[in-house]
């Protein structure tokens, strides 16, 4: 056997017979070479109406104040809050996916971690308006920044949670659009080469004059690991920033030290259930079966089925840390959440988070698509609940009875929110039409070693043992995208 060729145990990670280099170019630049389809233009209509909506909603948020939003004198923080935690939360996958699988030679990240990486990126997006029109006066949002001494006497408050999500929100949006925007240089070469008139000038600029020599691989490839290895710790710590928030405070059900381990796993979990979300649709209507195939979908529902385990061990762990405690409001603080009046948010978040994850622990239910796509939606609707109840239950009963109060969010915080979803879904279908979807460069490397074509050869060559194909063969059966009859008279 060749030493380039890798396990026929390992499941293929391109399907179909016939993939050629220039097919894989073909298949991926396809959405971006073409005129767009008719679900596309569907799909691109309703994340605009929804964008439209946020503009409206954030308009009249910065005429009228913050006052248009549901928020009291008791419950200061609420769905503005919420949204900001839960978009951040949505992004930790990209960089997880981009970074640390690299950093582990993780080939199957080869076919997801561009989309990933997009949707960290406009996720960050979404999240920082937030942080701007929560700040009540946005016109001085740059106060939030060190100004030089020429301005003056101000210095920002490095006590306010602010001022440490402005540094985290901008630290992980330059790292992750830089790293995003370096695996696109090939690719946009590529899309350069194949293009005339005005779209070959203007790929011509955003290639950054790649021209494929080995000297430009090899930077390529060095500049590559480098990001990872920056990229890397911000994994864990911009959610542990954004956790202390919370947990800095002295509010009880926010006082404690779980908070940042917690809220990684959190956004890690809700990261890939959107990252699958996405990629179902984009891989049916984009025909992108052989590059996504039911082994990427299998393994992110495995990190899903972790990460949600992780967390409900984290829901139980406040709840035993609030009785053993001995203190009489951090126990009410728990008791509240599950009993109280917003008992309905609390058991809709481990329902959600944490019994449907427990579904994927059946083979059937995880290679199934459509079952897949729903629990990716339920996840994403729990992880949301769960911010809502961290913040919203822990506020709305203050030491003073008197200081009670419920929030009812206004039609402004519902819009903000729903809007948000219509600018990130926006941004993406954008993203689809203009930049491939795949990381055509890297997929590539694979096809030699780690496609259903190289494998085949190896078994028609009679290299491998012939227990090994039986098993590699029983493996294939789950793949939508294989043709089993290939494989019949072996």
């Amino acid at each position: 056997m060749s030493g380039h060729n890798e396990s026929i145990l390992r499941e293929p990670l391109i399907t179909g017979d016939n993939i050629t280099y220039a097919k894989i170019t073909d298949d991926i630049l396809m959405p971006v070479e073409n005129k767009p389809n008719k679900a596309w233009w569907i799909g691109f209509t309703f994340a605009s109406l929804g964008a439209l909506l946020w503009v409206v909603a954030v308009s009249y948020t910065f005429w009228n104040g913050i006052g248009s939003w549901g928020l009291n004198k008791t419950v200061g923080w609420a769905w503005d809050i919420t949204g900001f935690v839960w978009w951040v939360g949505i992004g930790h996958a990209g960089t997880l996916i981009s970074a640390v699988l690299l950093l582990f030679r993780q080939n199957w990240r080869n076919s997801i971690n561009r989309s990933a990486e997009a949707m960290t990126i406009f996720a960050v997006i979404c999240a920082a308006t937030y942080v701007v029109s929560h700040m009540g006066r946005p016109w001085l949002a740059y106060w939030v920044l060190p100004l030089p001494n020429q301005f003056g006497s101000l210095w920002v408050n490095f006590n306010s949670p602010l001022v440490w999500d402005m540094f985290a929100i901008s630290t992980y949006f330059s790292v992750s659009l830089l790293f995003w925007y370096t695996g696109l240089l090939p690719d946009i070469a590529t899309i350069r080469d194949r293009a005339v008139g005005t779209r070959r000038k203007i790929y011509s600029i955003f290639s950054f004059g790649w021209s494929g020599s080995v000297k430009t691989w090899q930077r390529f490839e060095a500049v590559s690991l480098i990001l990872a290895g920056i990229s890397t710790p911000l994994v864990l710590s911009v959610h542990t920033i954004v956790s202390m928030d919370f947990a800095t405070s002295v509010i009880p059900g926010w006082h404690t030290t779980i908070f940042p381990p917690y809220f990684v796993a959190g956004a890690i979990f809700s990261g890939f259930a959107m990252v699958l979300t996405l990629l179902l649709v984009a891989r049916k209507v984009l025909g992108l079966e052989n590059y996504i195939t039911m082994f990427h979908i299998e393994s992110m529902n495995k990190i899903i089925i972790l990460t949600g385990s992780i967390v409900g061990v984290a829901y139980l762990t406040e709840f035993f840390i609030a009785w053993y405690s001995g203190s009489e409001y951090e126990s009410y603080a728990f008791v509240n959440r599950s009993t109280g009046p917003y008992w309905w948010a609390y058991w809709m978040m481990m329902t959600c988070n944490v019994i449907s994850p427990q579904l994927l622990w059946f083979k059937k239910i995880r290679l199934s698509i459509k079952a897949t796509w729903i629990l990716s939606i339920v996840v994403n609707v729990g992880m949301w609940f769960e911010r809502f109840v961290i913040i919203v239950t822990s506020l709305h009963r203050d030491y003073i009875p008197s200081s009670w109060a419920m929030f009812y969010p206004t039609w402004v915080d519902i819009s903000v929110f729903v809007g948000s979803i219509g600018l990130f879904f926006t941004l993406f279908l954008l993203f689809l039409r203009v930049l491939p979807s795949i990381a055509i460069a890297e997929v590539k490397l694979l096809l030699k070693s780690a496609s259903e074509q190289a494998k085949m050869k190896q078994i028609k060559e009679g290299h491998e043992n012939k227990e090994y194909v039986a098993e590699y063969i029983e493996s294939l059966e789950k793949f939508d995208s294989v043709k089993q009859e290939d494989y019949a008279k072996i």
